[in-house]
């Protein structure tokens, strides 16, 4: 059988999404998550955890343009950060201070080093963040127990504007980087979806990107699943109603059942990283 990622990101958004993936790790739903260690809530929603704590990897969701980016001086929105860092208007010193940052309050927090390392927004790979990314992890751990970093490659067939867009801004010059650096990194992406749709259509889609997962080892499928949560934050989330129908498409009997009949399952790391371990 091939192996597969089944990362929910952005863990600790708000308690609505936390509580969504926890529910899905408890299940065995999905076999990683990314936690955004700048929000108010990591430290309490890393307790959360505990119970799920080896059963799924449990990384870091490098954090540029979130309202608390933004006001711990670093952050701005996407669109510009996605320009400066075209145009390389961004200082490196301050960018290295910032990942390591990042893996500083993850580690205290969580008394480990995260299992992988990914970008809200996929900003890991965009350019002045992905060197300092894969030279933090480099530098940081040892060459066998690195954080295997995300590359967000869309596979081939996943075609349109969206996968173009997240691929431009770095996906190959990542890929190229982590292997001479040493860095376990994934190899292709799915589940780039844009937000519409229920539960079964999510499952539907699923069933095309398992396939393409299938025929391509080092897969990651991202997801975004959560539950309402009954706090100020679920108003000011875009995707909440999206993160709903992905929870329960995760829920769903369908979605065990789609992974066993393409033969897959789920790895809390891409299947380089798990064949060398």
């Amino acid at each position: 059988m091939s192996s597969l990622v089944v990362c929910a990101d952005d863990y600790a958004l708000n308690p609505g999404v936390s509580r969504g993936i926890l529910a899905l790790a408890e299940q065995g739903r999905i076999s990683a998550t990314s936690a955004m260690v700048c929000s108010p809530h990591w430290a309490e929603h890393a307790q959360w955890l505990q119970g799920v704590r080896g059963r799924i990897g449990v990384g870091l969701h490098l954090d540029w343009t979130s309202p608390w980016a933004v006001r711990a001086g670093h952050g701005m929105s996407l669109n510009l950060l996605m320009g400066l860092s075209l145009f390389g208007q961004i200082d490196p010193v301050r960018v290295r201070a910032e990942v390591d940052r990042q893996l500083d309050l993850f580690e205290t927090v969580w008394q480990a080093p995260p299992d992988h390392v990914d970008g809200h927004q996929h900003i890991q790979q965009f350019p002045m963040l992905r060197r300092a990314v894969v030279e933090a992890v480099q530098q940081r751990y040892p060459r066998h127990q690195r954080p295997w970093v995300h590359v967000s490659q869309p596979v081939a067939q996943q075609r349109g504007f969206k996968p173009w867009l997240i691929a431009y801004m770095g996906a190959s010059a990542l890929a190229q980087m982590a292997p001479r650096k040493e860095v376990p990194a994934s190899q292709a992406l799915v589940g780039i979806t844009d937000f519409k749709g229920d539960a079964q259509q999510w499952l539907r889609q699923a069933d095309t990107w398992l396939s393409w997962a299938k025929a391509t080892p080092g897969t990651v499928l991202m997801c975004h699943p959560g539950q309402i949560g009954g706090d100020a934050s679920d108003a000011s989330d875009g995707i909440a109603r999206a993160r709903v129908q992905e929870w329960q498409a995760l829920s769903d009997p369908g979605w065990p059942q789609a992974l066993q009949r393409h033969g897959l399952i789920m790895s809390p790391r891409p299947l380089a990283q798990a064949e060398m371990a």
